[in-house]
């Protein structure tokens, strides 16, 4: 990063957002925090969300618009994203959802205190034991998320702020389709602390033509959730012990043994075949993981 570069890239990726883009510009432009670039990367939407865009950044050098030559995808676009941005950290808001005005601030105030961690994730309900902000290691995070519960692991990219040269390092995103954000949230655990951060600072848009709203269709889904989960914990990487490791894995195998029973009572018998065969599960498995637990 040179002298002049700004200290946060924020990247807004765009996808026909016409009905929204604007506000997210707005947010972003009365922010408290000014030491900031906003890199807009759209597409190829088929809606006014360039032209919106566009106008915006003729008011403000600090806002660049870029559009693909052809559609990515969200994760992928994501990545194209972060490929422009010039600061020591990337904070994405996606081109439907809004910060505070404080939010910049304290993001940067947050992650400055902690300079050995590589990512941050707020939104987070009250800590029981301590107030925020405070860092975790690989493993506390690991521990956090699947022997306490706490789930920090299902945040979306709104909810992050990311060191660039940390997400350079890991490759970015791997471009998996909704579960990308859960996945690069385990990558970066495996190597990086964590900064946890509290709720007040981001604001999450829920509207129909979200992608996510597939989610609450298809239980192939979140089952996808309980997959990569497994993946993970299997992994050499994982920072957890083996016996804590031994406890997680039951606890995902009894929740996919359930979420195949819901889809046999709740859905057809083709998707409880599919939701069997990700989790190679047989009938006599999944009795035996639901009892065992």
């Amino acid at each position: 990063m040179t002298k002049n570069n700004p200290l946060v890239s924020v990247l807004m990726t765009v996808y026909n957002r016409e009905k929204y883009i604007g506000e997210a510009i707005e947010s972003i432009l009365t922010s408290t925090y000014q030491n900031w670039e906003l890199i807009i990367v759209d597409d190829r939407s088929k809606d006014s969300s360039v032209a919106i865009a566009k106008k915006y950044a003729e008011q403000d050098n600090r806002i660049k618009v870029f559009v693909n030559s052809v559609n990515l995808g969200d994760y992928p676009n994501r990545n194209r994203a972060a490929s422009y941005a010039k600061g020591k950290y990337i904070k994405y808001v996606d081109a439907d959802d809004k910060i505070y005005p404080h939010g910049l601030e304290l993001l940067v105030y947050y992650m400055e205190q902690f300079p050995d961690s590589g990512y941050g994730l707020c939104s987070l309900e009250q800590d029981k034991m301590q107030i925020y902000p405070f860092e975790i290691s690989p493993k506390e995070a690991y521990n956090r998320h699947y022997i306490e519960k706490k789930s920090i692991f299902h945040k979306a990219p709104l909810s992050a702020i990311i060191k660039k040269e940390v997400f350079d390092e890991v490759g970015g995103f791997t471009g998996k389709r909704m579960l990308g954000d859960f996945e690069m949230w385990h990558i970066l655990s495996q190597k990086f602390k964590v900064v946890l951060m509290p709720q007040g600072i981001v604001w999450y848009r829920e509207h129909d033509e979200q992608e996510m709203s597939v989610y609450k269709k298809d239980p192939m889904q979140p089952f996808g959730y309980l997959l990569i989960s497994e993946v993970f914990l299997k992994s050499k990487e994982c920072p957890l012990s083996i016996k804590d490791i031994d406890f997680a894995l039951k606890g995902i195998k009894y929740n996919q043994s359930r979420s195949v029973l819901s889809a046999l009572k709740n859905h057809s018998f083709e998707k409880t075949k599919e939701l069997k065969s990700a989790g190679n599960l047989s009938i006599s498995s999944i009795l035996r993981n639901i009892i065992k637990l």
